[in-house]
């Protein structure tokens, strides 16, 4: 079943098809090395799994369950996260982060995440994206970038 949305281009209204429509997962897995620890990514001081890079797998997941299905020139972002970390994961154990995208309403991608490794469940909760059009994102990150070159 094709999900039918608009994208706002220019004062006129894009309609896009797409596949994208709840059910659909990803999956990411990394290996806890001494870079992905709280002391090198600077959360915390001991030398478990970061909660910022639990968090990255996690829409790395997202991202990898809708990626291949966005319209030429679209891409999505990261707007919203409420996320639990309830499990410590030491260097050297594996680590897999799921996500299934629950709800797609206009732009707003809606995903259950979480994340586990060798032994539980180690966080968990939803993350939300938006489907962004990437010309007319870069025009605003350029119009922002001019705010620099004014200081």
């Amino acid at each position: 079943m094709a999900v039918c949305f608009l994208i706002e281009q220019n004062r006129e209204s894009v309609t896009v098809m797409s596949e994208l429509k709840p059910g659909l997962k990803g999956m990411v897995e990394i290996v806890v090395g001494e870079q992905h620890t709280a002391p090198h990514v600077g959360s915390g001081r001991v030398h478990v799994l970061a909660t910022p890079v639990m968090v990255n797998l996690m829409e790395a997941a997202a991202l990898q369950a809708v990626e291949g299905l966005l319209p030429a020139g679209h891409q999505t972002v990261g707007t919203h996260l409420d996320i639990t970390h309830t499990a410590a994961t030491p260097v050297g154990m594996r680590v897999k982060a799921f996500a299934e995208l629950t709800r797609v309403d206009k732009r707003t991608l809606t995903f259950s995440v979480h994340a586990e490794d060798e032994k539980e469940k180690i966080g968990g909760g939803v993350h939300e994206r938006i489907i962004i059009n990437l010309e007319r994102f870069d025009v605003r990150i350029q119009e922002k970038l001019k705010l620099i070159s004014k200081a």
